[in-house]
């Protein structure tokens, strides 16, 4: 019995900074939007490989029937959140893709209610629709002046709903199966989902320029590595909808390296609602932290 080492929070911040630059990379890239995927989990996979065969391989033998089918769940899922929000940067900016894409807490509050019969009070409830408004300024500020948006705002919401059925499956998984084995096996399954994707859609797998290839390491190493690991990491202690209000900085971030990288300009809208953004995900953390969610986390038993 105890506690984790890091501070869950610590990692959900680093995890945010990280993934802040998946769209400034995929915007740099000149593939197609499932190579693009592809790649990036495929190198993420060959770079966990060599601990995961030294140190975890024997806990495959441990996972039940149930939490392989739900890892195979949040592996297409994944998968497909991938393609089709790097398939909304082709449409659409980076301050509105990203905004739209993290706005999971209106599909994980519902889905943690559903599924895992957690309650929120009323403070964590309006912090969340707060920081909900804060993103909506932030798009509509930026669907103003692009026209040619709407299809990139629709697959940027579909990518949202699948990256938050991904996380519920993992919240699930998690709580019997270490955060290492768990990723891994999730990260396969979306390599292995992509590549027959890829196949299908007739997409070369090669040749691309050199800056494509580095692109594709940077994607694995920063916001996959980095990033959605150390998601999976935190979803043993912290609840979907904390995840999700806590990735909701990443529009902030990416928008900001998006104005100094890409040359894309940064909107009073979006300063206006990436203030307001902080503001209700400060009150979401700060009422989160005190519930019964983290507290009972604190005392459970640690999987490393």
């Amino acid at each position: 019995m105890q506690i984790p080492k890091v501070n869950p929070y610590v990692a959900l911040a680093i995890g945010v900074a990280s993934v802040s630059f998946s769209a400034i990379l995929v915007k740099l890239a000149t593939a197609p939007s499932g190579v693009i995927a592809f790649y990036r989990l495929l190198f993420t996979v060959l770079l966990m490989l060599p601990v995961f065969l030294v140190k975890y391989r024997h806990e495959l033998i441990f996972i039940g029937k149930k939490d392989w089918l739900y890892s195979i769940a949040a592996g297409v899922f994944l998968a497909f959140h991938f393609i089709l929000w790097f398939e909304s940067l082709n449409y659409t900016s980076v301050a509105s893709s990203t905004v739209l894409v993290t706005l999971q807490p209106l599909f994980a509050f519902a889905g943690d209610y559903l599924f895992f019969k957690e309650r929120f009070s009323m403070k964590a409830i309006l912090s969340g629709i707060i920081a909900i408004a804060g993103s909506l300024v932030i798009s509509w500020g930026d669907l103003r002046i692009s026209g040619m948006a709407l299809w990139g705002d629709i697959l940027s919401l579909i990518a949202c709903a699948l990256v938050t059925g991904y996380l519920l499956f993992g919240q699930n998984v998690r709580k019997r199966v270490s955060s290492i084995t768990y990723t891994f096996v999730v990260y396969v399954i979306s390599t292995v989902t992509l590549f027959f994707y890829v196949i299908f859609k007739e997409e070369g797998l090669a040749p691309y320029p050199a800056a494509d290839w580095i692109y594709f390491v940077l994607l694995a190493i920063f916001p996959t590595l980095l990033g959605h690991s150390l998601f999976n990491w935190s979803l043993k202690w912290l609840s979907t909808s904390t995840l999700s209000m806590g990735i909701l900085l990443e529009p902030v971030g990416a928008t900001v390296l998006a104005y100094f990288i890409l040359d894309e300009p940064i909107l009073w809208t979006q300063v206006l609602g990436g203030t307001i953004i902080l503001g209700g995900l400060m009150m979401f953390l700060k009422d989160e932290k005190k519930s019964k969610v983290y507290k009972e986390a604190k005392v459970s038993v640690i999987k490393q």
